[in-house]
C-alpha cells in the first residue's frame, strides 16, 4: 500500500525484491572482512592505548597469544574435525615463529610513533611480497603493478616527511621489519600450505608464536601487567578484538576468497587513522593526508591491476 492508498505494481515489488536479492549476493558476504578490517583498527590502537599505561609489549603479546590460544581451541571444537600431515604442523609453527616477529615489530612500531604511520608503513606488505614473488619467478609483475608500487612508496615518503613533530625512524623501521615478516608469512603459506585446513595452520602457528612470546617473558623476567582494572579491560579488549578478527578473516576467505578480503583488510589502516584522531589525538596534517591517500589508492589499485 502506497502513501495516496494504491498498490504497489507487481514490477515495482519485483524490483523491490531483486534489489534486496542483490544486497544479499554483493553486501553481506562482504560484512566478515570488514568486520575483520575494523577489529584490527581497533586493536592498533587499544594497543597504543595499553602501552600508554606502563605495560610492555612484549608482556602485551604473551597475554594476547595466551587468549588467542584458547579461542582457537574453542573453535577447533566446533564443526568438521580438521586434521593435518606432519609436513602441515610443522611448517605452520615455522610460520608461526615469522608470525611471533611480525607483531613484535608492528607493537614496537606502534609503541614508538603514532598508530597510522605505523600501520601504514606496514601495509607495504603487498609490494613487498609482489616484488619479492617476481624476482623468485613464482609470479609476474605487469608495469601497471610496478607504477601501483612506485606510487605507494611515494605516498609513504610524502606521509613521513611531511611529519609535523618530527619522526623515530625507529618506528618505521620496525614496520618495515613486520611487513618483512608479513611477506615470509605469505611467500611460505603460498609455496607450502595450498590446501591445508586454515584453521588448523592457525592452530599450529598460534601455538608456537606463543611458546616464544612466553618463554621469552621467562628468560628475561618482563612482566609489567596494567596497573589499574581500566588498564586490564584494554588489554582484554585487545585480546578480544584481535581474535576475532582471526574467525572473520577465516569466514571472509571462505566466503569471497583471499584476493578479495586482502582488499577489504584496507580497512584496517582507515580505521586505525580515524580512531587515533578521535581517542589518541593524532590527528595527520593535510599533507600526511594526502600522501596516506596516494598510498592506500595505490595499493589497492595494485592488488587490482598486477
Amino acid at each position: 500500500m502506497l502513501k495516496d492508498g494504491s498498490t504497489a505494481s507487481p514490477a515495482t515489488a519485483a524490483d523491490q525484491a531483486q534489489a534486496g536479492t542483490l544486497i544479499s549476493r554483493r553486501i553481506f558476504p562482504l560484512a566478515p572482512g570488514v568486520a575483520a578490517g575494523t577489529a584490527l583498527g581497533v586493536s592498533d590502537v587499544l594497543a597504543k592505548l595499553v602501552l600508554a599505561t606502563g605495560c610492555d609489549v612484549l608482556t602485551m603479546l604473551s597475554f594476547r597469544s595466551v587468549v588467542g590460544l584458547a579461542f582457537v581451541a574453542s573453535w577447533l571444537r566446533f564443526g568438521r574435525k580438521p586434521s593435518a600431515d606432519a609436513r602441515v604442523r610443522w611448517v605452520s609453527m615455522a610460520i608461526g615463529i615469522m608470525f611471533a616477529g611480525l607483531i613484535y615489530c608492528l607493537f614496537k612500531a606502534i609503541a614508538a610513533i603514532d598508530v597510522p604511520t605505523a600501520i601504514l608503513s606496514y601495509f607495504t606488505y603487498p609490494l613487498l611480497t609482489g616484488l619479492t614473488a617476481s624476482l623468485a619467478g613464482l609470479d609476474l609483475l605487469r608495469w601497471k603493478g610496478v607504477l601501483c608500487a612506485v606510487a605507494a612508496f611515494c605516498g609513504l615518503a610524502i606521509m613521513i616527511g611531511a611529519h609535523p613533530a618530527g619522526l623515530a625512524f625507529i618506528g618505521v623501521a620496525y614496520a618495515l621489519g613486520a611487513a618483512c615478516c608479513r611477506t615470509a608469512v605469505l611467500l611460505a603459506t603460498r609455496a607450502y600450505l595450498v590446501g591445508a585446513d586454515a584453521r588448523l595452520t592457525t592452530w599450529y602457528s598460534m601455538i608456537s608464536s606463543t611458546a616464544v612470546f612466553v618463554a621469552v617473558s621467562l628468560a628475561t623476567q618482563t612482566w609489567h601487567p596494567p596497573q589499574t582494572m581500566f588498564a586490564w579491560t584494554l588489554l582484554v579488549a585487545l585480546s578480544l578484538a584481535t581474535t576475532a578478527a582471526i574467525l572473520f578473516v577465516f569466514v571472509s576467505t571462505m566466503r569471497v576468497g583471499p584476493f578479495r578480503t586482502a582488499l577489504i583488510m584496507h580497512l584496517e589502516p582507515l580505521t586505525a587513522m580515524i580512531l587515533s584522531a578521535l581517542l589518541l589525538r593524532e590527528a595527520i596534517t593535510p599533507l600526511q593526508g594526502l600522501g596516506s591517500g596516494i598510498m592506500l589508492a595505490a595499493l589497492i589499485a595494485y592488488q587490482l591491476w598486477r
